[in-house]
């Protein structure tokens, strides 16, 4: 198995977390471990399950780990929009994190229809 660091859609879901880190400096300080913690923790998950996955046995289990990333991913979407709605980020901040949310999304997906057939 190739390593993971050589996965694009480990290498986007990194940029994804990064670029969360960043936004959630913005954050107001009482959210700091509400809000800011959560959605720091479910993206770290994204790429953390990938690399778990690839360190695994066989596709099935790769299968496993990358099924808790999508979950992940999730879960920051709607971590995100709670942050959006409660005007901690702007629409310029939010359509962007959206859209690299999507990214994540569609790669992840891709690998997961190639490995479940």
């Amino acid at each position: 198995m190739q390593d993971f660091r050589n996965l694009i859609v480990w290498k986007k879901a990194m940029s994804f977390t990064k670029s969360i880190y960043l936004l959630t400096k913005g954050f107001p300080r009482e959210e700091l471990f509400g809000l800011v913690a959560q959605l720091r923790r479910a993206a770290v998950s994204v790429p953390g399950n990938i690399a778990e996955g690839k360190g695994k046995n066989s596709d099935r289990d790769l299968l496993k780990f990358l099924y808790i990333s999508r979950g992940s991913l999730n879960e920051c979407e709607t971590y995100i929009e709670l942050a959006y709605s409660l005007d901690y980020i702007n629409q310029n901040q939010y359509e962007q994190i959206i859209k690299e949310r999507g990214e994540v999304g569609f790669l992840l997906h891709q690998l997961i229809q190639s490995l479940d057939r």
